[in-house]
């Protein structure tokens, strides 16, 4: 809050409040907003010269209100391939008072990163298609945050953005295709502080939006949010962080040193490209169990807490269709299915086992994990060749990044595991490591971390001194490209097996 200012000095308003500021808080060298201009002499005067004034970075003025007003609004956004997150935060306490998630739009140009990169150089208009698309939902999901408390989006003075190179290029506008090929340009890695505005995204006028640094071509703002959110270099534990999604982003070190990389594992650790296979979502299988004498399995359903073999599974699921599985799920079953000796460790479903559950298919077999005997409908739930191979593909990516960083940093032990993003936060990380997922690591040492690319903007948003420590962290981060690598491939073929050779 500003103290009455003198009326009667003779100079221009703005001038005014530049002193009185001045005067109070010894700010100086502050710059108006154009914005501020035009709202400036009727608040002043409609506040009775006492006005409370926000200003970023103590240097630029933002906006005036009359009177005392004690709330400020900021939007903290973490920008996925397939879903964004948005947090609505009250700026002076670090409240979040409203979260709210959306399909990614740029899901319609491609599935995955490349096929994005690819729209861009095949279509002229490619990049202003995809840069609008992802702006509109990010207008969206400040509309709907700011109405469940009852403000506007206009209300809201800063917002932090986080996001793998593709997306963090594509919102700013920037084309993305030298991150297609080696050597995987980035435009800028550093840290942008923008006009809202420039982005055409409808906050307050003078509203600023600060990007979190990108590390490398492939390993991006979310990244650097990662290990803002989990500090990996204040720690002497050997720390491996893993965010996985269509693309796996890895980090390990501790306070002497910090690499990094990105794997492409793909999407079928979300469900995706499996033959049964869907997003966590209602009715969709996330936990099994196989009888390793019986071969007959068991399962939990999203929506409900009972197991598949228990009394009131049925009443209780009543209401949800059996309808895929999904990442979790799909994890469990494969390596349950190694478990019980359906699968051998080269992954192959083992066709030698009389077993009415496994059943021909085509040239190979699969497994049937559900046939409709629990609810008596007529879905059917098979384990295909192909999924398995697919799972394989995607855990030995993951897994040849982990151990280049390894080699980059010559240790052959992690100490401390924690997986982030959705699928880190349902998965059950025994499997994670039955199935070679993740390397050998005390179990009480491996933990999910939910959503550590939003809680990194969160912080971002909430602490300049987080700001400061991120960028200085990013510049010392030692960055691995897997894609020549020459290694790469030797250590992919080798975590094909299950667990791994």
């Amino acid at each position: 809050e500003v103290a009455e200012m003198d009326m009667y000095r003779p100079n221009s308003d703005l001038r005014r409040l530049k002193i009185a500021l001045r005067e109070q808080w010894q700010l100086t060298n502050l710059q108006a907003d154009a914005h501020l201009l035009t709202v400036l002499q009727k608040t002043l005067r409609e506040g009775n010269w006492k006005v409370t004034v926000a200003i970023h970075d103590n240097k630029y003025i933002l906006a005036i209100y009359p009177g005392l007003e004690t709330q400020c609004y900021g939007l903290a956004v973490d920008v996925g391939s397939t879903t964004i997150a948005a947090h609505l935060t009250e700026l002076s306490s670090g409240q979040i008072l409203a979260s709210a998630g959306t399909m990614n739009p740029q899901i319609r140009f491609g599935e995955d990163l490349m096929s994005r990169v690819s729209y861009a150089m095949m279509n002229p208009d490619g990049v202003a298609e995809m840069t609008n698309a992802v702006r509109e939902a990010l207008n969206n999901l400040a509309n709907e945050v700011a109405n469940e408390v009852g403000i506007k989006a206009t209300d809201i003075l800063e917002l932090t953005v986080v996001g793998n190179p593709v997306m963090h290029h594509l919102l700013l506008g920037i084309n993305p295709v030298e991150l297609g090929g080696a050597p995987f340009a980035l435009t800028t890695g550093e840290a942008i502080t923008i006009n809202a505005r420039d982005l055409h995204l409808n906050l307050h006028p003078a509203a600023k939006v600060y990007v979190l640094p990108c590390i490398a071509g492939h390993v991006g703002a979310d990244t650097a949010a990662m290990i803002l959110s989990e500090s990996p270099q204040k720690n002497s534990e050997m720390t491996l962080l893993v965010d996985i999604g269509t693309n796996a982003e890895i980090v390990l070190g501790s306070k002497e040193k910090l690499a990094a990389c990105s794997s492409p594992t793909g999407p079928a650790l979300e469900g995706a490209q499996i033959s049964s296979g869907q997003r966590a979502a209602a009715g969709a299988i996330e936990r099994v169990r196989i009888d390793k004498e019986t071969l007959q399995s068991r399962f939990k359903i999203i929506g409900c807490e009972l197991w598949s073999d228990e009394p009131d599974f049925a009443e209780q699921s009543s209401h949800l269709t059996i309808s895929g599985i999904c990442g979790s799920g799909i994890i469990e079953a494969i390596a349950e299915m190694y478990l019980a000796g359906i699968i051998t460790s080269d992954g192959q479903i083992n066709g030698n086992l009389t077993h009415p559950r496994i059943v021909q298919d085509g040239r190979v077999f699969a497994y049937t994990l559900y046939d409709g005997h629990f609810k008596n409908d007529d879905v059917t739930i098979r384990i295909t060749q192909q999924d398995v191979r697919a799972i394989q593909l995607a855990k030995a990516a993951l897994f040849a990044g982990v151990q280049l960083l390894m080699d980059h940093l010559e240790v052959t032990q992690v100490e401390k595991i924690a997986l982030a993003g959705a699928f880190g936060s349902h998965i059950d990380t025994k499997y994670a490591m039955i199935l070679g997922l993740i390397p050998d690591c005390n179990l009480k040492n491996v933990f999910s971390i939910g959503n550590a690319a939003g809680d990194g903007a969160l912080r971002a948003l909430l602490s300049k001194k987080a700001r400061s420590e991120i960028e200085e962290v990013v510049e010392n981060v030692e960055k691995i490209e897997t894609a020549v690598e020459p290694k790469f491939q030797e250590y992919f073929v080798d975590a094909l097996a299950i667990p791994n050779k």
